[in-house]
């Protein structure tokens, strides 16, 4: 008996180290991945307010009305073609 254990745990303590050695790769390549992905979001994050920034440029009243005018040929009304309604 004392012959057969010797050998299993041998065999026990080397399929433990390699385990080990795996868990800690895996671990390693999974960290580097996660910062790859933190780096992904920081840049999306910052195009994102960018993109927020940029959009409220667009849309501020003096953009729209210029559009409106150059690109639609639409102009303000007077005041006889304002129709007011009331309930």
């Amino acid at each position: 008996m004392k012959s057969l254990l010797l050998p299993l745990l041998l065999l026990a303590a080397i399929s433990t180290a390699i385990a080990v050695a795996y868990a800690k790769h895996q671990s390693r390549k999974l960290f580097i991945e996660l910062q790859a992905l933190e780096t992904a979001r920081d840049a999306m994050n910052v195009e994102w307010g960018q993109l927020q920034l940029e959009q409220s440029t667009h849309t501020t009243h003096g953009k729209v009305e210029n559009a409106a005018r150059e690109r639609l040929g639409m102009q303000i009304p007077g005041p006889r073609q304002v129709v007011i309604l009331r309930p």
